[in-house]
């Protein structure tokens, strides 16, 4: 009897182009009806039937009822991240691509990442983070939160003392696909866009991973972060 834990047939579900985009649809870490899911996959209904009923019994999704309605989410942050380091492995060398459309061009700035921020805007403040000595990398991707830090979020809103570490620590490093460097997740990436977005720096759109920041924000970034930008172009101080 094997006993590999069986990477291939959970493979096998995310390598079908439908299923992979209906579960990259739900890394926004909302839930959606089989209807959303259907068109952002290209399918039919009935076919995006048959494709859920398979990511429920592969564990990838959960399904919750509401009155007729049902909706899909993914099962857990952990299949975000599988996701995500899925899509930042690509070909050597330099492949040439399309110039992106304004939309691609949103989500690649500034996006949720299941529940926390990523894109450019994502990786520029976890830089920063650093450089302040606010995080300090560490082993396993983790980052640790340095005494500095703890003042800092604490100063921004974030209640330092209810955040409960998870097996991989209180912060983790997490690969940002279109950036390939890495932005900060775990518990205090979560709670820290929470933060960002209470405090009226960011702001989620509708129907989509695209995260917007604000006037406010631009100047908070800029006040306590150095970080100065606009679409396709970021500043940092030193």
């Amino acid at each position: 009897m094997c006993s590999q834990p069986n990477i291939a047939s959970t493979a096998f579900l995310i390598a079908d182009p439908a299923r992979a985009n209906m579960l990259m649809a739900l890394v926004a870490g909302r839930a959606l009806p089989a209807g959303e899911l259907a068109y952002a996959a290209g399918v039919t209904a009935q076919t995006a039937s048959t494709h859920l009923a398979k990511l429920l019994d592969g564990g990838l999704v959960t399904v919750e009822a509401e009155g007729r309605h049902r909706y899909y989410r993914l099962s857990g942050a952990h299949v975000a991240l599988v996701l995500e380091n899925l899509a930042a492995i690509v070909p050597a060398g330099e492949v040439r691509r399309r110039p992106l459309g304004r939309d691609a061009q949103n989500l690649r700035f500034a996006r949720c990442c299941y529940d926390h921020l990523a894109g450019q805007v994502g990786v520029a403040v976890t830089q920063a983070l650093q450089q302040r000595g606010f995080i300090v990398a560490a082993q396993d991707k983790r980052f640790d939160v340095t005494a500095a830090g703890l003042d800092w979020f604490g100063h921004i809103g974030l209640d330092m003392n209810q955040l409960r570490a998870t097996r991989r620590g209180i912060a983790r490093q997490c690969l940002d696909w279109t950036e390939r460097q890495h932005h900060l997740a775990g518990p205090l990436g979560v709670q820290f866009m929470s933060a960002l977005c209470t405090n009226g720096w960011m702001r989620r759109v509708n129907a989509s991973r695209v995260v917007q920041v604000t006037p406010a924000g631009w100047a908070g970034l800029k006040a306590e972060l150095g970080i100065e930008g606009r679409l396709g172009a970021l500043t940092q101080e030193a």
